[in-house]
């Protein structure tokens, strides 16, 4: 690589304390919790009324469904479906609330390290 290809040198870090603090940073974290902490209580709710009905309600989780499908093997593969869906509605929500945000972040550091 030629040296017109490389970054110049930073002549000091970010202040990264003030960056913290700042408004946006604030804004960009709120909306990361308002988000993750429902979910993850969501999903460790339905993750955990699965448990419980595999250990304490075998008639209930082993009623037929059809063939030798049951409620059991239903509500254990919902559990794999539940992450994909988890995973889907955190991007769509990553893309619009977060990204931008953290895009404008990013650009007023690296506009101030020019």
């Amino acid at each position: 690589m030629s040296s017109t290809d490389q970054d110049p040198p930073r002549t000091s870090d970010p202040d990264w304390a003030t960056i913290q603090e700042s408004a946006e940073f604030t804004q960009l974290r709120r909306r990361l919790r308002s988000f993750v902490f429902p979910m993850t209580v969501a999903f460790l709710a339905w993750y955990l009324l699965y448990v419980l009905l595999s250990a304490y309600a075998h008639g209930f989780m082993s009623t037929k469904v059809f063939g030798n499908i049951n409620i059991g093997l239903i509500f254990g593969l919902l559990q794999f479906v539940s992450t994909f869906v988890i995973t889907h509605l955190y991007t769509r929500h990553a893309t619009r609330h977060l990204d931008p945000v953290a895009d404008k972040i990013r650009a007023d550091i690296e506009g101030d390290a020019e």
